[in-house]
């Protein structure tokens, strides 16, 4: 599964250890049978953590040998944390299955799900949402305390029952606090129809498929009218529901969406120069990285402002003289169009058809997603990028040029990381 292999003799460990590259890699030490688990481990700097490892010691210590145990060392060279921890997992999960969640402290994201399969649909928490239904599980956020207070505010913007209970509807029904209070429709004992609670159930599910976009144009709407209709009482009052609305909205970060629909492109640095790594999550799970080449392309300044010159990524690589020559399909595009080219190119290349990932590497990989997202700003190394939903004709089209904006920017902080 590693890309590099070296024996590796207990008698003459220096030879071996010569021959490993000072740079981040995932490792794996086998000892004489093949089959038995190996030690599986990440670090920044593979030769000096295997000098550590496997070069006898001198008198007595606490530290771990493992020299006269190794018979194979395996690597492969990353160029980022994340490229790291996904090998990392992909490996223990070839050795260990499940209990890779486990080395890895993985833990399961949490959603919130619509029940609408029932009658009457409600919402819950959950960190095991059902691939069958997953249309309806809206997440992942970074903890199932942040899950649960989106719900609760939420909900004191409709008219969704929040009981548990599967409801036969019968006017003897005594109902609850929450139909009291007017918090609630009461279908319990009949306090609206069928057709009712169906509508306020689509418009909850809708504000949690557009997180919040579907109340706050209708919002919008009402309160531009009342404006225009010199109503501005009610246009007031419209405004401070609209106020309150893009409250509850705020606690849904970006990457909330239906599972169903969560797709991501994240973009890293490379293991190798004149490259930006490039990873899709789809289906599932990640895929990748595939090598975007920054060679003829101009990286953006940061400290050019706004700047035309900088604005756009170009590419300034000359054309070769037999493609002007010879117009084909790829010469004949407008040279703006040469990265957009190659960039929809390295997409293409993850966009493959795979085999359904089993529960344990989507649990994984949903996990390694939201890790790295949830994490504080000035930790989150590379960027992420999410379909452009303005593409009406193909809702799931990533937005090209920004994408190239972002792959400047991560270039560009590689460059002054290793200047």
């Amino acid at each position: 599964m590693l890309s590099e292999s070296q024996l590796f003799d207990p008698l003459d460990p220096e030879t071996a250890l010569r021959q490993l590259p000072s740079r981040p890699a995932v490792f794996a030490l086998y000892g004489e049978n093949e089959s038995a688990e190996p030690y599986i481990g990440v670090t920044p700097d593979l030769r000096r953590r295997l000098e550590r490892l496997l070069r006898p010691a001198k008198g007595q210590t606490k530290r771990l040998q493992l020299v006269s145990r190794v018979r194979r060392i395996a690597w492969q060279v990353t160029g980022s944390e994340f490229e790291s921890l996904l090998v990392q997992f992909a490996l223990l999960e070839a050795h260990y299955g499940a209990k890779a969640l486990e080395r890895m402290k993985l833990r399961s994201s949490s959603f919130v799900r619509f029940h609408g399969s029932n009658q009457f649909p409600r919402l819950t928490v959950t960190n095991r949402p059902s691939q069958k239904e997953s249309q309806w599980a809206f997440g992942p956020f970074p903890s199932r305390a942040a899950a649960e207070r989106y719900e609760e505010e939420m909900l004191k913007l409709f008219l969704l029952r929040r009981c548990e209970e599967n409801l036969d509807p019968h006017p003897s029904h005594p109902g609850c606090v929450y139909s009291e209070m007017k918090m609630c429709l009461a279908p319990c004992y009949q306090g609206c129809s069928d057709a009712r609670y169906a509508d306020e159930a689509e418009a909850v599910r809708s504000f949690l498929a557009t997180r919040g976009e579907s109340r706050l144009a209708q919002i919008r709407t009402q309160r531009d009218e009342a404006s225009e209709q010199l109503e501005f009482e009610a246009a007031a009052a419209l405004h401070a529901q609209f106020q309150k609305v893009e409250a509850v909205r705020a606690l849904a970060p970006e990457l909330v969406r239906p599972l169903s629909e969560l797709r991501a492109c994240l973009l890293q640095a490379s293991a190798h120069p004149d490259e930006v790594a490039v990873f899709v999550y789809e289906d599932g799970q990640w895929r990748g990285p595939a090598a975007f080449s920054t060679l003829g392309m101009r990286i953006q300044n940061e400290q050019s402002g706004s700047s035309s010159l900088f604005a756009q990524p170009m590419a300034i690589q000359p054309v070769p003289e037999a493609e002007r020559a010879i117009p084909t399909k790829a010469s004949a595009r407008p040279r703006s169009d040469i990265l957009e080219t190659r960039l929809e190119a390295a997409l293409e290349s993850l966009s493959t058809q795979r085999p359904q990932p089993s529960n344990t590497i989507r649990q994984g990989h949903l996990a390694l997603l939201a890790r790295w997202y949830y994490r504080p700003q000035q930790k989150r190394i590379g960027e992420i990028f999410f379909p452009d939903p303005q593409q009406n004709e193909s809702p799931t089209k990533w937005p090209l040029k920004t994408l190239l904006r972002g792959i400047g920017r991560v270039a560009g902080s590689t460059i002054q990381t290793t200047a």
